[in-house]
């Protein structure tokens, strides 16, 4: 058959599509890059708030409505099976348990093609998961219902995973888990041990190391700091803070407290100058008052993240705080996350605008907007560059202007 399939959500869910698609190549079906064209879509869904939920179950009844074979995996497919079996009552759902039997579970019902595949595609990036679940209690996540407790990937799979990318052109690998921090902690081993060990792998390439909770990366932040002293490690720190209040933090399950957070990024600064810092923020969660808001401004403006991603609450079934009686209404929630949003490219701004004139070495990662080409620094910075260069290759550039979000570069 053709096969489809389509990804969304964070880069974990990302990376497995990538891994069902090659599964699905080895069974000798061949992937195609519409669904108008494929005989099977996978939806491989995210349903970390409703209005992504909401985007998932509309695809599933435009694929329905298609008569495409249909199979949808991923978050949805753990926690609200008997959703999708309403909405689609024809379709294989196979969640991410199951991954490890999903090759049976197509021939079983699908049978197997006769495609082969004579070459490998070109890449440039290639993600890596590397553990399912989390340690996590948060009182607001679906995601870790849907993933339950920690699996760490072996080490030494993920490392020939990493080294058969690198083998095949990959200059770029995007080291994922709903918690990379903890990593290893069901086994023995740790984040920074992994870190060492792919970046020992021959080749010039780049590592991005995924988010990490604080309370998972104060138990691992002595051994990972050496780990980034790599010059084939991004130094790039997604750090999600989710509330300026620890009272918030502690309502949400996070165990850390605001102080922890503040520490924390300011021991990666002190090793690395250039470090990106990305951080996560919830506004609206239940019983958040105006001061809890404001503790959360004050935070962003004193720690000055190059990005914040701004998230509205959005209770889901199943979790405690869906069930707190002190709901924020939506009107207050949607505010309080344009005051962040507004503050969050001011900071952006004026952090880039510190970068004009300098001299970067750029990795080519992705083609951008008309004949312009997207560059990545080694602090993850994406830089925009308008003349002529390939994918994959890393080139040297003067900073020559900046903007909210990202760089401009002309080559030297």
């Amino acid at each position: 058959m053709k096969v489809r399939v389509e990804a969304y959500g964070c880069t974990m869910n990302q990376g497995e599509g990538s891994v069902l698609e090659k599964k699905l190549e080895s069974l000798g079906h061949e992937v195609v890059q519409s669904a108008e064209d494929a005989d099977l879509v996978v939806l491989n869904t995210c349903t970390v708030i409703r209005p992504t939920e909401m985007r998932m179950t509309k695809r599933m009844k435009e694929i329905s409505r298609q008569g495409k074979h249909l199979i949808v995996t991923g978050c949805m497919a753990s926690v609200q099976s008997d959703q999708i079996k309403d909405i689609v009552p024809d379709a294989l759902i196979i969640s991410p348990f199951e991954y490890d039997y999903f090759s049976p579970l197509i021939t079983d019902h699908f049978g197997v093609g006769a495609f082969t595949q004579t070459l490998e595609p070109d890449i440039v990036t290639a993600i890596v998961p590397i553990a399912q679940g989390c340690l996590g209690s948060c009182t607001y996540c679906i995601t870790r219902m849907a993933r339950g407790r920690l699996r760490s990937y072996a080490i030494e799979s993920v490392v020939e995973k990493c080294r058969k990318s690198v083998a095949q052109g990959a200059k770029e690998l995007l080291v994922t888990a709903q918690d990379t921090a903890c990593y290893g902690l069901d086994q023995g081993r740790t984040l920074g041990e992994l870190m060492r060990a792919v970046s020992s792998l021959p080749g010039k390439f780049r590592i991005r190391i995924g988010m990490m909770n604080p309370d998972s990366l104060q138990k691992v932040i002595e051994d990972l700091l050496p780990a980034w002293e790599s010059d084939k490690v991004y130094k790039f720190l997604h750090l999600p803070v989710q509330s300026g209040s620890d009272r918030i933090l502690k309502d949400m399950g996070r165990h850390y407290t605001v102080d922890d957070f503040k520490r924390q990024v300011e021991r990666f600064r002190e090793r690395f100058r250039d470090l990106t810092l990305s951080t996560d923020v919830i506004t609206g969660f239940p019983g958040e008052t105006d001061k809890d808001h404001e503790s959360t401004m004050e935070l962003i403006r004193e720690v000055r993240p190059s990005i914040v991603n701004v998230t509205r609450y959005s209770p889901r079934p199943g979790t405690i705080a869906a069930k707190s009686k002190n709901q924020v209404p939506g009107w207050v929630s949607k505010e309080r996350s344009r005051s962040l949003t507004q503050l969050r490219f001011k900071i952006g701004k004026s952090v880039n605008i510190g970068k004009e004139g300098d001299r970067e070495e750029v990795l080519i990662a992705e083609k951008g907007k008309d004949d312009t080409y997207i560059g990545r620094t080694i602090s993850y910075t994406p830089v925009v560059i308008e003349e002529g260069v390939r994918l994959g290759e890393f080139v040297d550039v003067n900073i020559v202007r900046s903007a909210s979000t990202h760089l401009f570069g002309r080559l030297v």
